[in-house]
C-alpha cells in the first residue's frame, strides 16, 4: 500500500479521491449502496460532479459522524491496548480512507454511526453487502488481517463492535467489479437530469350548471358537452415516458372525477323533475365517453407498463448474451462458458419510474458481467495449465469443457494425476514388451542352438597291423574276420537357455555360441523409441 499524506476531508484528500475507485464507493459499484445508485456513481465520475450535499445532511449525518468516529477511537485503543491512525492508502487504482490503522497495519477501524438495526447486525456478527464491500477493498489496499466494525454514538453506552476478515472469493469479485466498472465507465453517456414526473389533468371544466322546473329553464350543457370532448379529445394515449405515465394516471383519475361530478347532476335534476328526455341523455353521452375514455387509459397505462418493463428486461438479457459472446470469441474453440444466472425480472420488481427500472436492471447486469468475467478468467487460467502442464498428452483431457470449470488448484490436481497414472499403465505394458521380447529372443536362441549344436564325429581308429601267421596245421578250422568298430556322433542340446547365457557371460563359452537377430533388435528400437530400454544395449542415434 502506498501511504499519501493528506487529510481525510480536505480538499487535497478530495483531489486524490477523484483519481481512485474508493472503498466507500465499492458498495454501490457492486450495486449494494443504500445510499447511492449505481448509475449515480457512474455519473459522477464521468462527470466529475458529486452529487449536492444539503447543509441539514452536512451537519447531523457527516459532521456528527466525524465526531463520533473520534470520541469511539480511544475507547477502541483502551480495549485492544494499540494507538490507532488515520491512514490514506492506495494500490493500483483502488483508495481506502481508513478510519484507523495500529501501527504494524495488521488490524484496521471502521466506524458507523449508531442505529439500532446495525448494532443488532454486528452483535449478530453479519453485515450487508452495503457495508462489507467497502471493508473488503480496505483489507484489499492495506493488506490488513482484519478489521474492527464499530457502531457507536462516541460512548460507551451505545458501542458495539465486531472483528471482520477477508471472505475467500470476495476480493476477487470486487477487483472484477471495478474492472467491469471501468469497461462501462468508458461507454456511459450522462443522461439529462429530468425532475420526477408529475401527472397533469386536462383543463378544469367550466361547472355544470342545470336549473329546471317542469322543464330546463338553464343549462350550458352544450358548452359542456364541447369543453369535454375537446378535453378528452386532446389526452395522449402513446405512453413512452415517465411524464407521459404520470399524465395517464393522473387523467384516469380525472376521468373519475368528471363521471362522478356527471352523475351528481343528474340525480339534482332528477331532484327538480320526473323527466327531462334530453337532459338525461346528453349527460349519459358524456358520462358514457368519460368513461370509454378512462378505462381506455387504463388499458393502455397496465399494457404500455408490462411492455417498457419487458424491453427492459429483454435489453438487458441481451447485452448479457453479448458480453459472454465475447468471452467465448476470446477463448476460441477450446472452451466454452456455461449459463450465468441473472434474474432481471426480480430486480426490477416493485420499481415503478422508468429510470428505477432501469437502473435496476443495469445494476443485476453488472453483477452477472462480472460474474461471467470472473468464469472467463478462471477458464483462461485452466486452460493455460492443461497446455503448461499436459501440452503432450492432450488425448487424456477429451473432457476439458467439464475440466476447464474447477478450481485451478483442483484442476492442477487432476492433471497430474492422470498423466501419472498414464505414464504408469505406459510403463507396465512398456515392461510387459520388454519381458515378452526377452522371452521371444531366449527362445529363438534356443531353437537356433538345437538347430545348429551338433558335435564334430570323433576320428576313426587305425587298422591295426596283423602280426605274421603262421601256418596252421591244414585240419585246422578257418578263423571269423574281426569285426570293424561304428564311429560315435554327439550333438549337443540346449536345456537350460538362461544357463548358457550366464556361461557366455562368464567366459566359459565362446561369445559366438549367442548370435544377435538385429532385425528384430531393430524393429524392437524403432517401435518403443527413446523409450527402449535393455540391459547390455545401448541406444545411439543412427546418424553418429
Amino acid at each position: 500500500m502506498k501511504i499519501h499524506s493528506v487529510i481525510q476531508g480536505s480538499e487535497a484528500w478530495h483531489a486524490l479521491r477523484a483519481n481512485y475507485f474508493t472503498a466507500s464507493e465499492a458498495p454501490a459499484m457492486m450495486g449494494a449502496s443504500k445510499q447511492m445508485k449505481r448509475t449515480e456513481l457512474l455519473h459522477a465520475k464521468k462527470t466529475g460532479l458529486d452529487r449536492d450535499v444539503s447543509w441539514w445532511v452536512q451537519k447531523y449525518l457527516f459532521d456528527k459522524g466525524h465526531e463520533a468516529e473520534a470520541m469511539a477511537r480511544p475507547i477502541l485503543e483502551v480495549r485492544i491496548g494499540e494507538d490507532l491512525f488515520p491512514v490514506v492508502g492506495t494500490k493500483g487504482d483502488l483508495l481506502a480512507s481508513l478510519d484507523g490503522c495500529t501501527m504494524l497495519g495488521e488490524t484496521l477501524f471502521e466506524h458507523k454511526m449508531w442505529n439500532e438495526q446495525l448494532a443488532a447486525d454486528v452483535l449478530a456478527g453479519t453485515l450487508d453487502p452495503h457495508y462489507y464491500w467497502q471493508l473488503e477493498q480496505q483489507l484489499l489496499v492495506s493488506g490488513a488481517e482484519k478489521v474492527i466494525f464499530v457502531c457507536s454514538d462516541g460512548t460507551e453506552d451505545n458501542f458495539v463492535s465486531m472483528e471482520y476478515t477477508p471472505v475467500p472469493g470476495r476480493a476477487a469479485t470486487l477487483v472484477a467489479g471495478w474492472k467491469q466498472f471501468q469497461a462501462d465507465l468508458l461507454d456511459f453517456t450522462p443522461a439529462e437530469a429530468l425532475p420526477e414526473a408529475v401527472g397533469k389533468t386536462p383543463e378544469s371544466l367550466p361547472a355544470l350548471r342545470i336549473e329546471v322546473t317542469g322543464m330546463v329553464t338553464a343549462s350550458n350543457l352544450e358548452q359542456f358537452k364541447a369543453h369535454s370532448m375537446a378535453a378528452l379529445e386532446s389526452i395522449n394515449t402513446v405512453l413512452e415516458t415517465d411524464q407521459h405515465f404520470a399524465d395517464a394516471e393522473k387523467r384516469v383519475k380525472w376521468c373519475g372525477d368528471v363521471e362522478e361530478r356527471l352523475e351528481a347532476a343528474k340525480q339534482h335534476a332528477l331532484s327538480q323533475t320526473e323527466s327531462i328526455d334530453v337532459l338525461f341523455r346528453t349527460i349519459t353521452e358524456i358520462s358514457a365517453e368519460v368513461r370509454r375514455k378512462r378505462l381506455e387509459l387504463e388499458k393502455l397505462v397496465k399494457a404500455r407498463k408490462l411492455s417498457i418493463r419487458e424491453d427492459i428486461v429483454m435489453d438487458a438479457a441481451k447485452a448479457l448474451q453479448t458480453h459472454i459472446d465475447q468471452i467465448n470469441t476470446s477463448l476460441g474453440d477450446k472452451a466454452r462458458m456455461p449459463a450465468v444466472p441473472a434474474d432481471f425480472a426480480g430486480a426490477i420488481k416493485g420499481k415503478k419510474s422508468i429510470s428505477s427500472l432501469r437502473d435496476a436492471a443495469d445494476s443485476e447486469l453488472a453483477r452477472a458481467k462480472i460474474a461471467a468475467s470472473q468464469i472467463g478468467d478462471s477458464i483462461r487460467a485452466n486452460l493455460a495449465s492443461l497446455v503448461e502442464l499436459a501440452a503432450d498428452y492432450m488425448f487424456l483431457f477429451n473432457d476439458i469443457q467439464q475440466l476447464v470449470l474447477k478450481a485451478n488448484d483442483d484442476l492442477v490436481a487432476l492433471i497430474k494425476l492422470r498423466i501419472s497414472d498414464h505414464q504408469k499403465a505406459e510403463e507396465v505394458k512398456a515392461e510387459a514388451q520388454r519381458e515378452r521380447i526377452r522371452k521371444e529372443e531366449l527362445q529363438r536362441i534356443e531353437d537356433e542352438a538345437k538347430a545348429k549344436a551338433v558335435i564334430e564325429p570323433a576320428p576313426a581308429q587305425p587298422a591295426p597291423t596283423p602280426s605274421p601267421v603262421k601256418a596252421a596245421p591244414a585240419v585246422a578250422a578257418i578263423a571269423k574276420p574281426a569285426a570293424t568298430a561304428k564311429p560315435v556322433i554327439y550333438r549337443a542340446e540346449v536345456t537350460d537357455l538362461e544357463a548358457l547365457v550366464h556361461a557366455v557371460a562368464g567366459g566359459l563359452a565362446p561369445l559366438s555360441v549367442l548370435t544377435v537377430n538385429w532385425d528384430e533388435l531393430d524393429a524392437l528400437v524403432a517401435q518403443q523409441g527413446s523409450l527402449f530400454s535393455m540391459a547390455g544395449v545401448t541406444l545411439v542415434n543412427a546418424a553418429a
